[in-house]
């Protein structure tokens, strides 16, 4: 602080950026405890914003890559032949898995549906009615090439074929928690479940599937098979078909006359949605979301910082009465507090911005994924701190501001 005087009067203060810095600096290092705690609220406000970011554009370029290979490689085709005519109880005649894997495009594809249980056929382990019985568990009738679209992944076993469907065998897929709820625990044992007095023979065991995750709570037996027990489908049924990359909407537009050359009007083919504007509304509600708790994150680092700030300027009353008993403006005292606070939350953002990168690309190796880091977020993240600590600070500077020399060297 420099003071010049003149014949004809005093000069008032000035206060010289070099002399700011000066003592700003001073005013830090005088508490290093204390400006290290300050600033890690913004470390952490910023890492967090960081981080949240870079994992949610790193997700989502996990998300787009599953989306084109599963969802973009799926096609539904229903069965709505109750709207035409009330004399056909199921649209797909029994070669429809023939029929759609001639066509080019097609990796799998077969007809499934929900079997209506009639009162008393419970599911269950052991042949006498009501022992080991599990109830609500859904039977689903499925062709091999349906249960071959859902992408099965076998623990145990194997899934039936198409001579299974052909010949109508008695045989069951399960998937492993509906194994484990029906105490089955091998399939060495040759293990059998019953549905109503019927009894099936468990042959496979899976552990997941790639589509039609509800397959793995449910029994699955062959089409020929549940509909010569219980008959054709009650509520409709339809067709699950897997293609290649690329092949989904020619594949939809071909599959009713394929299958119904007679009447294709019976079957709706359900293409994937366009992959574009999928996966950009999911990756939009990711960054809306997550920026909306990195947002709290730096929320909360600035209400660290103004408090902790706070706490400085009333512990440094005293020297802000000497100062401005020396001639220091209210302006100069703004000046300095908002210029520590500025400093702080600038140096936490630049620790935040680097912990940040480092969480994203950790998590990025341990999960095999490529990390996603926009530039702007790196480049954006230590000036959100800088623009954080000053806000902070802007109040508490301001009360300093306000103090009298008066007052202050009273207490």
């Amino acid at each position: 602080m420099r003071i010049r005087r003149r014949t004809d009067g005093i000069e008032p203060s000035r206060f010289h950026w070099r002399d700011l810095v000066s003592e700003s600096t001073a005013g830090l290092l005088q508490r290093p405890a204390r400006a290290a705690l300050t600033a890690l609220g913004t470390v952490l406000g910023v890492g967090s914003f960081v981080a949240v970011l870079g994992l949610t554009a790193t997700a989502a370029s996990q998300i787009d890559a599953r989306f084109s290979d599963l969802s973009a490689t799926e096609v539904t085709v229903q069965d709505i032949s109750g709207e035409h005519t009330e004399f056909e109880d199921l649209a797909f005649p029994g070669d429809a898995d023939q029929r759609v894997e001639r066509l080019n495009g097609v990796a799998h594809g077969g007809v499934l549906w929900t079997v209506q249980l009639g009162e008393g056929q419970e599911v269950r382990s052991a042949p006498v009615a009501g022992a080991g019985a599990a109830s609500q568990i859904q039977v689903v009738a499925a062709s091999s090439g349906a249960l071959l679209a859902a992408g099965p992944s076998v623990r145990e076993g194997r899934v039936y074929d198409r001579w299974h469907d052909t010949t109508r065998q008695r045989v069951a897929v399960i998937g492993v928690g509906m194994a484990s709820r029906l105490g089955i625990t091998t399939l060495e044992t040759q293990p059998a479940l019953f549905i109503g007095d019927e009894a099936f023979s468990v042959i496979g065991i899976l552990d997941d599937t790639e589509r039609k995750a509800d397959l793995l709570l449910s029994v699955i037996v062959p089409r020929s098979t549940a509909q010569e027990i219980w008959g054709p489908p009650k509520d409709g049924a339809e067709m699950l078909v897997s293609t290649r990359v690329g092949a989904a909407q020619q594949v939809a537009g071909e599959v009713p006359v394929a299958v119904r050359p007679d009447h294709p009007e019976y079957l709706r083919a359900v293409p994937p949605p366009d992959p574009r504007t999928l996966r950009s509304g999911v990756s939009g509600d990711l960054g809306q979301l997550f920026l909306v708790l990195a947002a709290v994150c730096l929320f909360i680092g600035s209400v660290g910082i103004a408090n902790t700030t706070l706490v400085a300027v009333m512990e440094r009353t005293g020297e802000i009465g000497l100062r401005r008993a020396l001639g220091a403006r209210g302006r100069h005292v703004l000046a300095q507090f908002l210029t520590e606070s500025g400093v702080l939350g600038a140096l936490g953002g630049l620790i935040g911005t680097s912990l940040g990168v480092t969480v994203v690309v950790g998590v990025a190796m341990a999960r095999e994924w490529t990390p996603v880091i926009q530039p702007t977020t790196v480049v954006a993240a230590p000036v959100i701190g800088l623009v954080t600590g000053l806000l902070a600070g802007l109040y508490p500077a301001w009360r300093a501001s306000r103090i009298q020399p008066v007052e202050a060297l009273r207490r």
